[in-house]
């Protein structure tokens, strides 16, 4: 045995292995800083309030926010192609008082909510076809489909349309207690999106098609992977996910409104890029979209528990935005670095 063989090899140093846990970990760091400043607003409410993480607030936490939840999700899964989605409160507000109406008419849930979510998915079908086969930048085929959703529920009523359906308002009324927790079927059906979009980003063929578009459409294509089936049906599925929305704001708030979700739209795209998803596409999760509406919904909780101007909750969201938006481009610059 030689001189040469004896001699061991160099141990990695701190820094090398720093730089090796980055680069094969580097799209889960906004979502792990996400998670961070949840668990310190979360402690730090704890300590101002002293009752903040109970779990009655827990549950309602969950219970407030299951609508922009489903909103994320679908928005989760059009960011992660690259493209946008500015409709999304405005089709949830359509489809809302679509359903409002529906019911007022007579017609029965089994009837109403499938024809509302339809026509959330004919809105998303629509702004998918016009970026993919029309080539219309996703910024402004989605205003478009903004205008068009919001003109839409005007044109169904320009006033609240109250629901009395028990069906419908079976999904917030019902309690599912263990001890003070408790949940909602609305809480549930915001729960069962999640993982539902967790498991298809993560472990189907279309899941991982989303990914590689984001990540390079060009390349998609040369792989022969099916990328413009795959946009339209990512559009379509966040189309769904805001009339399913709207079915669960509709049932929250016992009514149907033209002027629901007005700026609810940039709130979950706030939520998604909080929890680490990449504007540009191709990296990012379903769970840390739960975790940014969570990270909103903790803020929106704490200023109301201090009593403050409610402009607070945008001041900090767009704070924290510009940061996660900024740590992104680091990251970004820095994978491409290493290439």
């Amino acid at each position: 045995m030689t001189a040469d063989q004896l001699i061991a090899p160099a141990r990695p140093t701190l820094r090398e292995r720093y730089d090796t846990y980055m680069s094969r970990h580097a799209a889960l760091m906004p979502t792990f800083a996400a998670i961070a400043i949840l668990i310190l607003l979360l402690i730090g409410a704890q300590f101002a309030f002293g009752n903040f993480i109970a779990p009655r607030n827990l549950s309602a936490l969950l219970l407030n926010n299951a609508y922009l939840i489903i909103l994320a999700v679908g928005l989760t899964f059009v960011i992660l192609t690259g493209g946008i989605d500015l409709s999304v409160g405005s089709v949830m507000a359509f489809t809302g008082i679509l359903c409002a109406k529906l019911l007022a008419d007579g017609l029965p849930a089994i009837v109403a909510v499938p024809i509302m979510l339809l026509g959330g998915a004919a809105i998303g079908l629509l702004i998918g076809v016009l970026v993919q086969y029309f080539d219309v930048q996703p910024f402004i085929a989605s205003l478009a489909g903004l205008f068009l959703a919001r003109g839409l529920a005007f044109v169904v009523s320009l006033s609240s349309i109250k629901v009395e359906d028990p069906a419908v308002l079976w999904l917030q009324r019902t309690r599912f207690t263990v001890g003070d927790w408790y949940l909602t079927p609305t809480g549930i059906l915001a729960l069962l999106v999640v993982a539902v979009g967790v498991y298809v980003t993560q472990w189907t063929r279309f899941g991982r098609t989303i990914y590689a578009i984001g990540g390079n459409e060009q390349s998609a294509r040369l792989m022969g992977l099916p990328v413009a089936r795959t946009k339209v049906l990512a559009y379509v599925l966040c189309g769904l996910c805001s009339g399913l929305a709207g079915l669960v704001l509709t049932a929250y708030s016992g009514a149907g409104y033209p002027l629901n979700g007005v700026g609810t739209e940039l709130d979950a795209i706030a939520a998604v890029v909080i929890g680490g998803t990449l504007l540009t596409g191709g990296s990012g999760y379903v769970l840390g979209s739960l975790v940014g509406v969570l990270v909103y919904g903790v803020i929106k909780t704490i200023i109301a528990f201090e009593g403050a101007d409610p402009s607070w909750t945008r001041i900090i969201i767009g704070a924290l935005l510009l940061l996660f938006v900024v740590v992104q481009r680091v990251i970004v610059a820095r994978s491409e670095r290493r290439r």
